[in-house]
Protein backbone atom coordinates (compact mmCIF):
# COMPACT_ATOMS: atom_id res chain seq x y z
CA UNK A 1 0.00 0.00 0.00
CA UNK A 2 1.20 3.73 -0.89
CA UNK A 3 2.57 5.49 2.31
CA UNK A 4 0.04 8.73 3.48
CA UNK A 5 4.17 10.71 2.76
CA UNK A 6 3.65 9.57 -1.32
CA UNK A 7 -0.26 9.99 -1.51
CA UNK A 8 0.53 13.77 0.03
CA UNK A 9 2.83 14.50 -2.45
CA UNK A 10 0.57 12.92 -5.34
CA UNK A 11 -2.22 15.08 -3.81
CA UNK A 12 0.17 18.27 -4.18
CA UNK A 13 0.82 17.54 -7.66
CA UNK A 14 -3.16 17.23 -8.62
CA UNK A 15 -3.44 20.78 -6.29
CA UNK A 16 -1.05 22.26 -8.46
CA UNK A 17 -3.21 20.82 -11.68
CA UNK A 18 -5.89 22.65 -10.56
CA UNK A 19 -4.27 26.09 -9.19
CA UNK A 20 -2.88 26.05 -13.02
CA UNK A 21 -6.15 25.23 -14.62
CA UNK A 22 -7.66 27.90 -12.75
CA UNK A 23 -4.47 30.18 -13.63
CA UNK A 24 -5.32 29.30 -17.33
CA UNK A 25 -9.08 30.10 -17.38
CA UNK A 26 -8.21 33.52 -15.75
CA UNK A 27 -5.19 34.43 -18.03
CA UNK A 28 -7.75 33.71 -21.12
CA UNK A 29 -10.10 35.74 -19.61
CA UNK A 30 -7.82 38.67 -19.50
CA UNK A 31 -7.03 38.53 -22.63
CA UNK A 32 -10.20 39.18 -23.61
CA UNK A 33 -10.15 41.72 -21.97
CA UNK A 34 -7.03 43.71 -22.62
CA UNK A 35 -5.54 43.92 -25.94
CA UNK A 36 -2.61 41.65 -27.44
CA UNK A 37 -0.25 44.69 -26.83
CA UNK A 38 -1.56 44.77 -22.96
CA UNK A 39 -1.35 40.99 -22.60
CA UNK A 40 2.49 41.13 -21.93
CA UNK A 41 1.90 43.13 -19.19
CA UNK A 42 -0.60 41.09 -17.89
CA UNK A 43 1.50 38.12 -17.70
CA UNK A 44 4.06 39.88 -16.11
CA UNK A 45 2.38 40.19 -12.87
CA UNK A 46 1.63 36.62 -12.76
CA UNK A 47 4.53 35.52 -10.57
CA UNK A 48 2.62 37.51 -7.83
CA UNK A 49 -1.04 36.55 -8.59
CA UNK A 50 -0.12 32.84 -8.70
CA UNK A 51 1.99 32.54 -5.15
CA UNK A 52 -1.37 34.58 -3.61
CA UNK A 53 -4.01 32.36 -5.77
CA UNK A 54 -2.49 28.87 -4.42
CA UNK A 55 -2.22 29.79 -1.40
CA UNK A 56 -5.75 30.97 -1.10
CA UNK A 57 -6.73 27.91 -2.91
CA UNK A 58 -4.90 25.83 0.22
CA UNK A 59 -6.51 27.70 3.03
CA UNK A 60 -9.92 27.78 1.74
CA UNK A 61 -10.30 24.17 0.59
CA UNK A 62 -8.11 22.93 4.28
CA UNK A 63 -10.65 25.27 6.38
CA UNK A 64 -14.14 24.68 4.59
CA UNK A 65 -13.72 21.01 3.35
CA UNK A 66 -10.88 19.71 5.54
CA UNK A 67 -9.06 18.58 2.78
CA UNK A 68 -7.96 20.41 -0.85
CA UNK A 69 -9.48 18.97 -4.24
CA UNK A 70 -6.07 16.40 -4.18
CA UNK A 71 -6.27 15.38 -1.05
CA UNK A 72 -9.85 14.82 -1.31
CA UNK A 73 -8.68 12.82 -4.33
CA UNK A 74 -5.83 10.96 -2.14
CA UNK A 75 -8.34 10.20 0.80
CA UNK A 76 -6.65 12.91 2.99
CA UNK A 77 -8.26 15.11 5.39
CA UNK A 78 -5.89 17.67 7.16
CA UNK A 79 -7.31 18.02 10.94
CA UNK A 80 -6.46 19.53 14.27
CA UNK A 81 -4.67 16.79 16.47
CA UNK A 82 -7.81 16.46 18.84
CA UNK A 83 -9.45 15.57 16.06
CA UNK A 84 -11.53 18.93 15.38
CA UNK A 85 -11.76 20.74 12.39
CA UNK A 86 -8.83 23.27 11.41
CA UNK A 87 -9.57 27.24 12.26
CA UNK A 88 -8.49 29.84 9.89
CA UNK A 89 -5.34 30.27 11.78
CA UNK A 90 -4.26 27.25 11.33
CA UNK A 91 -5.06 26.74 7.78
CA UNK A 92 -3.12 30.25 7.35
CA UNK A 93 -0.10 29.39 9.20
CA UNK A 94 0.29 25.86 8.11
CA UNK A 95 -0.22 26.99 4.33
CA UNK A 96 2.43 29.90 4.77
CA UNK A 97 4.98 27.64 3.37
CA UNK A 98 3.16 26.92 0.10
CA UNK A 99 3.12 30.73 -1.23
CA UNK A 100 6.26 29.49 -3.24
CA UNK A 101 7.55 25.73 -3.34
CA UNK A 102 11.38 26.12 -2.19
CA UNK A 103 9.98 27.12 1.38
CA UNK A 104 7.66 23.91 1.48
CA UNK A 105 11.14 21.94 1.20
CA UNK A 106 12.67 23.40 4.53
CA UNK A 107 9.39 22.98 6.05
CA UNK A 108 9.41 19.18 5.28
CA UNK A 109 13.39 19.19 5.59
CA UNK A 110 13.29 20.65 9.17
CA UNK A 111 9.79 18.34 10.26
CA UNK A 112 11.90 15.69 9.72
CA UNK A 113 14.22 16.70 11.75
CA UNK A 114 12.14 17.05 14.22
CA UNK A 115 10.61 13.74 13.75
CA UNK A 116 7.40 15.60 12.99
CA UNK A 117 5.23 15.66 9.56
CA UNK A 118 6.19 19.39 9.20
CA UNK A 119 7.47 21.73 11.08
CA UNK A 120 3.74 23.94 10.44
CA UNK A 121 1.78 21.07 10.68
CA UNK A 122 3.66 20.77 14.30
CA UNK A 123 3.61 24.34 14.62
CA UNK A 124 -0.08 24.70 14.62
CA UNK A 125 -1.17 21.28 15.95
CA UNK A 126 -2.57 19.98 12.47
CA UNK A 127 -1.70 16.66 11.03
CA UNK A 128 -3.41 14.85 8.08
CA UNK A 129 -5.33 11.85 8.52
CA UNK A 130 -6.14 8.63 6.68
CA UNK A 131 -9.69 8.79 5.56
CA UNK A 132 -9.93 5.45 4.09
Amino acid sequence: MVSIFSRRIIAYVLDFFVVSAVMWILSYLLSLIFSPIDIISVYGIFPFIVPILGFAYFVFFEKAKGATVGKAIMYLEVRSRNGSNITWAQSIVRNLTKIYWIPIIFDWLVGRFMNTDRLFGNLTRTVVVNMI
